[in-house]
């Protein structure tokens, strides 16, 4: 095994995620260690080191090619995942100083040494003991951010994010205004693409889906009037233009219910940037102003009001 596919193992074994384990960050650690390619991991060291001395000790030993303009390529893949994983420190020094300097922390430097060894494991574990891996750190950070939101009466989790924020308010705040008792019967999720998807119901509603077809990103059915809401939650594309009603509408060519094709916007300049795409006959909902509509729709609605 190369030192390479060495310090490799060693990045997974340390709970480094996937992306933290490619060349540039094994390359790191070999160069920060002063690892060579035909020494052994008790020789490893923990001098202060730059970025710069890493690219060079990498071209010189292990034949790579880095630019000086790949710096902060390092930086961020490497140098700044590392130091929250505990496995390096830097010098205190502004990171604009020429004197900025990174070094492999004594505790982590123990457990290099003896990578490798019969007492690998033993050093591996009483680190991890005191340090959380930095994947469980991701997972972590990623699980606070989910935002709760119940859907026809079960709990559920969106990850975060604008979209699917948006997604949350069309169910909590759109469908108990403009859809009273409608029960959802899809809803994606920006990681979890079908996070609610109720086939047996679309299939009896008249729905052909196949694995091409892109579903509107909330379905929602109200079943007192027959009605069948297509929510597109808009926040950077993908609004209810002319070419995706069509879109929809082959999709549900076996649809015998009423039809609803609605577009919701966070805010109102967001609705403005894609306010001359938008189809005729669409509806439109904003949840920064959850009580009104704007149908684009004419006579149906023109009218005194009450």
């Amino acid at each position: 095994m190369s030192k390479l596919d060495e310090a490799r193992g060693f990045l997974a074994s340390v709970g480094m995620p996937k992306a933290q384990q490619a060349d540039i960050c094994a390359l790191s650690i070999l160069a920060m260690a002063g690892i060579k390619p035909d020494d052994e991991w008790k020789d490893a060291t923990n001098e202060w080191i730059r970025i710069h001395d890493i690219i060079a000790f990498s071209n010189k030993y292990y034949e790579t090619t880095y630019a000086e303009n790949s710096r902060e390529t390092f930086r961020k893949r490497a140098m700044h995942r590392f130091r929250t994983a505990a496995l390096i420190e830097d010098n205190g020094k502004a990171t604009n100083s020429p004197n900025y300097r990174y070094r492999i922390t004594d505790e982590m430097l123990i457990v290099l040494k003896a990578w490798r060894s019969n007492s690998a494991e033993e050093q591996m574990n009483r680190f991890l003991a005191y340090h959380e891996k930095l994947v469980d750190i991701y997972a972590s950070k990623k699980k606070m951010n989910m935002m709760p939101i119940k859907i026809n009466g079960s709990d559920f989790q969106f990850s975060a994010g604008k979209h699917n924020e948006l997604q949350k308010a069309i169910i909590e705040e759109f469908a108990p205004r403009f859809a009273p008792g409608a029960e959802c019967l899809y809803v994606g999720d920006t990681t979890q693409k079908d996070l609610v998807k109720n086939v047996d119901k679309l299939e009896k509603l008249g729905f052909s889906i196949t694995l091409h077809d892109k579903m509107p990103d909330v379905v929602l059915y109200r079943e007192d009037e027959d009605w069948i809401y297509f929510v597109e939650s808009v926040t950077t594309v993908g609004p209810m233009d002319p070419k995706r009603i069509i879109e929809i509408t082959d999709m549900t060519k076996g649809v015998k219910s009423g039809k609803i094709f609605v577009t919701a916007f966070l805010d109102f300049a967001t609705y403005k940037k894609f306010a001359d795409s938008l189809a005729w006959e669409t509806e439109v909902w904003i949840a920064d102003m959850p009580d009104h509509m704007i149908h684009l729709n004419g006579d149906k609605f023109l009218g005194p009001r009450k």
